[in-house]
């Protein structure tokens, strides 16, 4: 019986939230809590000469203030190369170069202004092209002296190049010959900012006997605590990183930055408790950012209109640091053809050191960005063959028989079914009644379709745990490493579990908060992979919990256990189902009518570790970077007028096989969110900087949104092919709504205006200026 598995539950945490209740990172008391705040570099390249510090010293209240002179440990996930405090040169404009620790906050801010740094301006890259340039000065002198943390990172000495990756299925450029059809382009996408509600925060206080405690508005606690361990030379078990809510993620609080200078203003005040939080200008300018990327994208067709051929080559603008960009450039390169046959393919992908911000996980993790380009080329290849773009995609879907860029075999459990997503997404747009139409003078309306697909690329061993326990009414109690930032993957786990056990949902209450120490290692909460990992480990917590239970019971019954059977909240005989005992009577063990114990108190725990991946052959590309791919089709639908430029985005629609819907309407509402999140960085969103570096629009007065009463109209609906080795046949979906929102919009403002050359942001003005470009 369905307990709870494809009903639309409420979230766990919905009644904090919306009543206010629900405390976040800097949500809790100040008192006693010294506060910190940095000074960034106002330049984008440069040889830091001197840091005076003596009249911000000399302010009362100022308990410490740091320079990178007191650091020299650098950071980084994959890529030692990072310093807390700049060390000599600054490489971005907003790279924290000071931080004060002071009394109150409006003395740490005054002590802050009164820091003189001397500098010598250096040479700014701000392009990818430009980073990999003949003659182009160093960002980093020896990148290769650099300690890599993974073996797949593979830093260039002498350039500007922090990893490359390539592919090469079948043989391309001798494919590409033979093509009847051809479409060449290249693209110069601009980065953005994630702008999470919630800007970052850290808090951290160092005990006498050693201990450090860390609170923090983190996706990755378990990565906080490994990198402090580290850096520092602590023992993992004196680290414990606690995580409240989160007030929206997107990747931008994977990456760890303010812990670590956190910890080390607490470790400068001899352990006191301090509290570092930023502007939102700070928060724009010194923590990463999403990539910008450069592309050079060749695609072939022959005269039946069947893809043959690809050829591609992707410069990640990484900015000064790498962070976490290697590996998005891997995740570019395994995933570059977009969900499509193709027996040629030759790519590569290369992570490039600008001045720029540097870069992070972004909702899809460099997805949307690559999207843009191959679902372009695939717009207009569909029109160089004649061919409508639906059909086209259609045509050219990946299937059996098919290969991923990476030679992955196609199965519809490890893929899924683009086919069926592109039959439904014609039947509810109405493709049929055409991609343009003219409504009045000078006005259109115009369709554009895009496909998408991802797998994720975390490291090869990334695991994940839970516990279960019981309350004294028959309730169970779920702790997971999971964080909660509105992705409500903790209420899809209570929902595994709940019908693992045969309970209602209520009935299962979810730890929300995170602390390193009580909960078992979960590797990220990142890459959609929530359910697919805790949700695994979930089970295996309730298959352990249920053999306990099912072990009492064949005491309490005196009969063998594999004549016992859980279900509906009570243990019984399957040889006498109408005696039973409820959970709450047998789960801390039981006692007989004359008083005798029998059994123990029922404890589930339950792990998981990735199996079956791998690294990227360096040669080949050949390997499995993740579980499964998730795919789907997405249209956008606008009102243009052709003589302005000017444009309304009318409805949005995405159709997606993800697997099993295990929450309708949150999953619903998970796809909107990120289509919401995509129009708005396709139409308006980019972070500009002027000519030496600096942002130039890091506010919310500057930086524009969509706001509310600018979306338009979003309409979503699954395909359920189901994923065989994840819980209940579901696939990972929760970033997936971003990904083809910017290419489809691209397109349909292509169709609307005539114009190849549109690119993101697609604003008027940037279509405008394409459209003098392609004038004759």
């Amino acid at each position: 019986m369905v307990t709870a598995i494809g009903k639309s539950i409420q979230r766990k945490d919905a009644w904090e939230k919306v009543t206010g209740f629900a405390q976040y990172t800097d949500d809790f008391p100040t008192t006693g809590v010294l506060c910190a705040r940095l000074l960034t570099s106002p330049y984008g390249h440069a040889r830091i000469l001197k840091i005076d510090t003596a009249r911000a010293s000399a302010v009362k209240g100022v308990k410490s203030i740091l320079t990178g002179d007191d650091f020299k440990e650098l950071h980084g996930p994959l890529l030692l190369d990072r310093p807390a405090l700049a060390q000599n040169v600054v490489r971005y404009a907003g790279e924290p170069v000071a931080l004060v620790v002071a009394q109150e906050e409006s003395i740490a801010e005054r002590a802050i202004r009164l820091i003189e740094v001397e500098y010598e301006p250096l040479p700014v890259l701000l392009t990818p092209s430009e980073s990999l340039s003949q003659g182009a000065v160093l960002i980093h002198e020896k990148v290769t002296g650099y300690k890599r943390m993974l073996t797949d990172i593979y830093p260039e000495e002498g350039t500007n190049i922090a990893s490359r990756y390539h592919i090469q299925k079948g043989d391309a450029p001798e494919a590409l010959k033979k093509c009847e059809y051809i479409v060449q382009k290249q693209f110069s996408l601009p980065p953005s900012d994630h702008l999470a509600m919630e800007v970052r925060t850290a808090r951290a206080e160092i005990s006498s006997d050693g201990q450090v405690q860390i609170m923090t508005s983190s996706q990755s606690p378990y990565a906080v605590r490994q990198q402090i361990s580290g850096a520092f030379m602590i023992p993992a078990g004196q680290i414990q990183v606690t995580v409240p809510f989160i007030g929206g993620g997107f990747g931008g609080k994977s990456a760890v930055m303010l812990e670590i200078l956190a910890f080390l203003a607490s470790k400068s005040v001899g352990g006191k408790a301090v509290r570092l939080i930023i502007t939102r200008e700070q928060d724009m300018a010194a923590p990463p950012s999403r990539i910008g990327l450069e592309a050079d994208i060749t695609i072939g067709a022959d005269k039946d209109g069947k893809i043959q051929a690809a050829q591609m080559i992707f410069r990640l603008d990484c900015g000064a640091y790498t962070d976490i960009s290697p590996y998005m450039a891997k995740a570019i390169a395994a995933d570059c053809t977009g969900p499509y046959h193709m027996e040629h393919v030759l790519c590569d992908s290369l992570c490039v050191y600008t001045n720029h911000t540097y870069a992070t996980a972004y909702r899809s993790f460099a997805h949307e960005s690559y999207t843009f380009c191959v679902e372009r080329v695939i717009d207009l290849l569909a029109k160089r063959c004649g061919r409508d773009s639906l059909e086209f995609r259609y045509r050219n879907a990946i299937h059996a028989g098919s290969t991923t860029p990476t030679q992955v075999p196609y199965t519809e459990s490890l893929i899924g079914d683009l086919r069926k997503c592109l039959s439904r997404a014609k039947q509810l747009s109405l493709w049929d009644a055409g991609s343009r139409i003219a409504i009045k003078q000078n006005t259109v309306k115009a369709k554009g379709i895009a496909c998408f697909w991802k797998t994720e690329n975390p490291p090869t061993d990334a695991i994940s745990g839970a516990t279960v326990t019981f309350n004294t009414d028959g309730s169970v109690n779920l702790v997971t490493g999971v964080v909660e930032m509105g992705s409500n993957g903790q209420t899809h786990l209570a929902q595994i579990l709940a019908e693992k056990l045969g309970i209602p949902c209520e009935k299962v209450h979810v730890v929300l908060s995170v602390d390193t120490r009580a909960a078992p290692e979960h590797w990220k909460t990142v890459a959609s992979l929530t359910e697919y990992m805790a949700g695994k480990a979930v089970l295996r917590a309730a298959d352990d919990l249920l053999q306990q239970l099912r072990s009492n019971g064949s005491q309490v019954f005196g009969c063998p256990i594999s004549d016992i059977e859980v279900s509906h909240g009570r243990v019984y005989s399957i040889r006498n189902p109408e005696r039973f005992i409820e959970f709450k009577d047998i789960a801390q063990g039981y006692q007989a009518p004359d008083g005798t114990s029998i059994g123990e108190p029922v404890l589930g725990r339950g792990g998981m570790m990735l199996k079956g991946l791998s690294m990227l052959d360096p040669q080949t590309g050949k390997g499995k970077t993740g579980p499964a791919w998730t795919l789907g089709a997405q249209v956008v639908e606008v009102e243009a007028d052709i003589t302005t430029f000017s444009y309304r985005i009318l409805s949005a629609l995405t159709v997606m096989d993800v697997g099993k819907v295990i929450n309708p309407e949150s999953m619903r509402s998970m796809v909107a969110g990120g289509m919401a999140m995509g129009m708005s960085m396709a139409s308006r969103e980019a972070a500009s900087y002027d000519s030496q570096g600096v942002p130039q629009a890091p506010t919310l007065r500057t930086y524009k949104l969509m706001h509310i009463g600018q979306e338009p109209d979003y309409q979503v609906d699954f395909v359920e092919t189901p994923q065989d080795d994840s819980p209940y046949g579901m696939r990972s979906y929760a970033e997936h709504g971003l990904i083809a929102i910017p290419a489809a919009l691209g397109n349909a403002l292509s169709n609307a205006f005539g114009i190849e050359e549109v690119t993101l942001p697609l604003t008027p003005e940037n279509i405008w200026k394409a459209s003098q470009k392609e004038k004759p």
